[in-house]
């Protein structure tokens, strides 16, 4: 029965091999932390560009409707699921083998496709094509990882089922209706997206790493903020007169502060712990970064409006200003209660975040001076918040 067994387990490990998934195991540093592989940064670049397609549907216009800002958060949704989904297999598995590598340059394909239809949904099919290989990339990667381990097994079972579904309700689509599209494309990301919460149970008990999440969730942020920033840089003109330089100064100081306050938190103790499955951590990021992704567009719009010499801020694009920033002020408290309770010190930081951008945008509606009081409302409260972050990482019994 011994050498049995031990037929069975070379034969199975000459299986492995041959699929390449001998050594599944992520890459680790000396001291045992994941971090980013050459494969997942340059599957970001694609990214960069499926970002400013989706930003680019709102167009110059400051008075964007609602149904068009609707539309710029789910495709945003879209983009960012199918990036997070990878990002999830590679926390647990990522051979980076051969086969690895290529089917993740099938998915860069698929992505780039995405990129080519955002423009004209829901009539041309490039989005739901372009959908469809990337996540059927991802449905079999974790086919290939099946076999690795019995933990493997519940792991990519849970995946495979929810994600499953998910993929044919999107196959279904290329054949609906163009009015129909969107009703099933909504559809079929309520079950992708509820799947890691019905089988967190399961997904628990294969914690993801503490460091790699953050750390790929992390670049995927720095991303928006980039293409924020890029929206900003667009809306300069040609050789600016110093009142548009000063002005897009202090367009400037915003997204820097967002990154200031984002960095600090992130390199914190607080994400050493509770991360579990990861589901909360990688789900607050959704407003989080679709609300960096508006912030910059709007900020681009009021510095094209400060050049055409208008003096009064349309109420359309104050709303967007106001509602990007106080969403992002909010999931950062979320993303801090994921380890404790905060401390009323913590909500007051918050609260003085929403209520001074909240009166600004309400009150202000003369463009240089909205920004440089816009400005300083939010510097003054990223100082805060790392002053806060830091009392919190010398010691972590400490409430932020």
């Amino acid at each position: 029965m011994r050498r049995v067994r031990g037929d069975g387990a070379r034969r199975r490990s000459r299986i492995l091999g041959r699929l390449g998934l001998r050594g599944v195991a992520p890459a680790q540093d000396e001291a045992g932390h994941r971090h980013a592989t050459w494969l997942e940064l340059f599957l970001d670049l694609i990214f960069v560009y499926a970002l400013a397609a989706v930003v680019r549907r709102l167009g110059d216009d400051p008075t964007p409707a609602p149904t068009a800002v609707l539309a710029v958060i789910g495709l945003f949704l879209v983009v960012q699921w199918c990036w997070l989904g990878q990002v999830f297999y590679d926390n647990r598995f990522d051979p980076d083998d051969a086969p690895h590598r290529l089917l993740v340059l099938v998915a860069l394909v698929g992505a780039g496709a995405m990129t080519l239809g955002v423009d004209e949904v829901p009539e041309s099919v490039l989005l739901p094509v372009g959908y469809l290989v990337v996540r059927g990339v991802l449905l079999l990667l974790y086919l290939r990882a099946r076999p690795t381990s019995p933990m493997a097994r519940t792991v990519t079972t849970i995946y495979l089922l929810g994600f499953g579904t998910g993929w044919l309700i999107w196959l279904a689509s290329l054949v609906a209706p163009t009015g129909s599209r969107p009703t099933l494309w909504i559809i079929a990301m309520v079950i992708e997206l509820a799947t890691p919460w019905v089988g967190r149970r399961w997904l628990n008990d294969w914690p993801v790493d503490n460091r790699h999440l953050p750390e790929r969730i992390g670049q995927f942020t720095i991303i928006v903020l980039g293409s924020a920033m890029a929206n900003l840089l667009f809306a300069v003109p040609d050789h600016p007169p110093p009142h548009m330089i000063l002005t897009a100064g202090l367009a400037f100081l915003i997204p820097a502060a967002v990154w200031w306050a984002y960095t600090a938190f992130v390199t914190t103790r607080v994400l050493q712990s509770r991360l579990r499955g990861g589901q909360a951590y990688g789900y607050l990021h959704f407003p989080l970064g679709g609300a960096l992704l508006l912030l910059g567009w709007a900020l681009g719009q009021v510095v094209r409006l400060v050049d055409d010499n208008v003096r009064h801020l349309p109420l359309e694009l104050r709303l967007v200003l106001a509602a990007s920033v106080i969403a992002w002020t909010l999931c950062g408290l979320a993303l801090s209660w994921l380890w404790c309770r905060p401390s009323a010190g913590r909500l007051a930081i918050t609260g003085y975040g929403i209520v001074s951008v909240g009166v600004v945008t309400t009150w202000v509606h003369e463009p240089k001076l909205m920004l440089l009081l816009l400005a300083v409302a939010i510097v003054g409260y990223a100082v805060l918040l790392s002053r806060a972050l830091g009392k919190l990482d010398e010691d972590p019994a400490v409430g932020a």
